[in-house]
């Protein structure tokens, strides 16, 4: 992940749930349905500062269809999102990048 993916994720952070975060890791995520792959990308994980639930959030990112500009998925790590591969189910097998 370059520098500027991981800043613009941390802004999708900050706008989507108004907290900061700090970058911990990168996730390889795979999801199969029926035997065939759905989704595959990384998924980037972070602690979240100050947020009032959570301390961790999944993020990554997908290029628009026909466009050069990409759509930011972020995630909280609370209730049943327990860990990369959740969020991405809980997100509705968003696009991979």
């Amino acid at each position: 992940m370059n520098r500027n993916s991981l800043t613009d994720l941390k802004k999708a952070i900050r706008d989507l749930h108004g907290c900061e975060s700090a970058w911990v890791k990168s996730v390889a995520v795979t999801e199969v349905f029926q035997g065939e792959i759905v989704w595959r990308s990384t998924v980037e994980v972070f602690d979240l500062i100050d947020h009032p639930t959570t301390n961790l959030c999944y993020a990554w990112s997908y290029a628009v269809d026909g466009s050069e500009k990409r759509r930011y998925v972020a995630v909280l790590h609370e209730g049943p999102v327990d860990s990369a591969q959740v969020a991405v189910r809980a997100a509705g097998h968003r696009r991979p990048g």
